[in-house]
């Protein structure tokens, strides 16, 4: 097999498979390097499925908009597979004046950016979902906002890649990246190496050390997450759910079962290799939170629970950025636990930045060099 091509991706989750699938679409050669065995094996096959816009920093909330207005809604028919794509409106619900003034400042930002969100009181809320426990006083509500699966969307991308060409291997972490007269030209794993002229780094939490073997830094921390799906129930509601303080998440699936996310605040658990496990406290606790929202959940039961690693940037905002000082390098890394619903937008934008094209978006304010201390 070759060992080069015109673009290498090194991650193999829902950003690099868009990208290489876009990239394709380009005429562009590409190969993809997972360090995991399988793709999808991070953050992408572990979140919640939300694509929403409300509850954004102004920074990324554009990517969201555009992937909504121009992309989801025709993605399953493009990728051929049923992402599961629901367009039925977040409620980011409040159950405080204190919870109320945070959802007030996030819409006054979204609407400042032009998104079609406001607050509501609890009754508006239960109008929309009855389901809802009277502890709800109220919500912001986005009606443009939804949910979509994880993983037969990133398994989309990844299959249609393939099909148009783009080469994937998995299995093959990578160490190093090395530059030749100051441009990236080769990556390295502990047995190869690869040659391009253009190398997009979307390895989430790994991008991190992968970047410093050519002096970048991008400041992130692992955060571990935890999740759990319950068994199939009557069919209730259809919007993506969260909260002020973002404590709680989620929504119930196609197939009835709810998939609802969230946080203990304990320190997470690994395996001796490093795979984050869940804890036996968090499903409980969880569980507790859910039940101030739908007390009608009381005997649904859980039929498996999981964990993942969040790559949370220091402002929680992805990097999507050329490198200044490492001509050929693009960062996308960062994405602190909210870069699925933007991932059509990203792949698509990372392909734009490869070949040289102006990107559909102004990037900049996602630039890695933010970072650096003002004179």
């Amino acid at each position: 097999m070759s060992k080069s091509a015109e673009v290498i991706v090194i991650g193999g989750g829902i950003i690099g498979c868009a990208a290489a699938y876009y990239l394709r679409k380009k005429g562009c050669s590409v190969l993809v390097l997972e360090g995991a065995e399988s793709i999808g094996d991070g953050g992408s096959s572990r979140n919640g499925g939300g694509v929403r816009q409300s509850g954004r920093d102004p920074r990324e909330l554009p990517l969201a908009m555009y992937a909504i207005k121009n992309l989801w809604p025709t993605l399953s028919e493009e990728l051929g597979v049923d992402c599961e794509y629901y367009q039925e409106g977040n409620l980011r619900l409040g159950k405080t004046e204190g919870h109320l003034k945070i959802l007030e400042g996030l819409t006054q930002r979204a609407q400042a950016c032009g998104l079609d969100v406001k607050m509501i009181d609890g009754d508006a809320v239960r109008e929309i979902n009855p389901y809802l426990s009277e502890e709800v006083i109220g919500a912001s509500w986005c009606p443009t906002d939804g949910h979509a699966n994880p993983l037969t969307t990133t398994l989309g991308y990844y299959t249609m890649a393939r099909r148009l060409g783009a080469r994937f291997i998995t299995g093959e972490k990578v160490v190093s990246l090395k530059k030749i007269k100051g441009k990236i030209c080769q990556v390295w794993t502990k047995d190869h190496v690869y040659e391009a002229d253009t190398v997009i780094l979307a390895a989430g939490l790994g991008s991190r050390p992968i970047a410093a073997t050519v002096g970048i830094d991008v400041p992130m921390q692992s955060v571990m997450l935890e999740a759990l799906v319950t068994e199939a129930q009557p069919r209730m509601f259809d919007q993506m759910l969260g909260t002020a303080e973002a404590d709680f998440y989620g929504h119930q699936s196609k197939h009835g079962s709810f998939v609802f996310g969230g946080s203990s605040g304990l320190e997470g658990f690994t395996k001796d290799n490093g795979t984050p496990i869940a804890a036996s406290l968090t499903a409980p606790c969880i569980c507790r939170g859910i039940l101030k929202y739908f007390p009608m959940l009381r005997e649904a039961k859980i039929v498996r629970t999981w964990a993942g690693w969040m790559d949370l940037c220091a402002d929680k905002v992805p990097v999507i950025s050329p490198v200044a000082e490492v001509p050929g390098l693009i960062l996308a890394c960062g994405f602190s636990g909210h870069g699925f619903g933007i991932a059509p937008a990203v792949g698509l934008m990372l392909s734009q930045l490869a070949v040289g094209e102006p990107t559909a978006l102004d990037l900049s304010a996602l630039a890695y060099d933010r970072f650096r201390a003002k004179a």
